[in-house]
């Protein structure tokens, strides 16, 4: 059974004083860093098999960033927006509660609690406490 095909890294000497300077640089973070190096060794013709092999990665790492770099050249080196959970909490919301906080009382107490005011808004105490700073101060955006 054969496999795919990899795809041909060429690149131009711009590409490649690029990517080396990646890999040579103390500050690049480590994984552009060794996606620089995987590229490298693509270039060199080296298989995606042996490449990963020296850099103890999986052979499809060592793909995903060669089909990559192929399609999308030194750019497609870089991470993917991912956009994660989105915000449930708005920024009226965080305002209303610092507000609440810093110009009113509960009723029968001397300041908010991080319950009283969840008790108050709606909102969860965990959210709350997400609000607040961790010397306790309320955190203001």
């Amino acid at each position: 059974m054969v496999g795919r095909l990899a795809d041909v890294v060429d690149m131009d000497d711009d590409e490649r004083r690029f990517l080396e300077s990646q890999v040579r640089r103390h500050r690049a973070p480590r994984s552009l860093s060794d996606r620089c190096r995987m590229i490298l060794l693509c270039a060199e013709g080296h298989e995606s098999k042996e490449v990963a092999r020296q850099m103890s990665v999986h052979e499809h790492t060592v793909g995903k960033w060669r089909r990559r770099f192929v399609r999308d050249r030194i750019e497609g080196l870089t991470d993917e927006y991912r956009p994660g959970r989105p915000r449930t909490v708005s920024d009226d919301q965080v305002a209303a509660v610092i507000e609440r906080t810093l110009h009113s009382k509960p009723k029968d107490a001397t300041h908010w609690s991080i319950r009283s005011m969840a008790s108050e808004t709606g909102l969860s105490h965990t959210t709350i406490r997400r609000i607040r700073c961790p010397a306790g101060e309320w955190h203001i955006h």
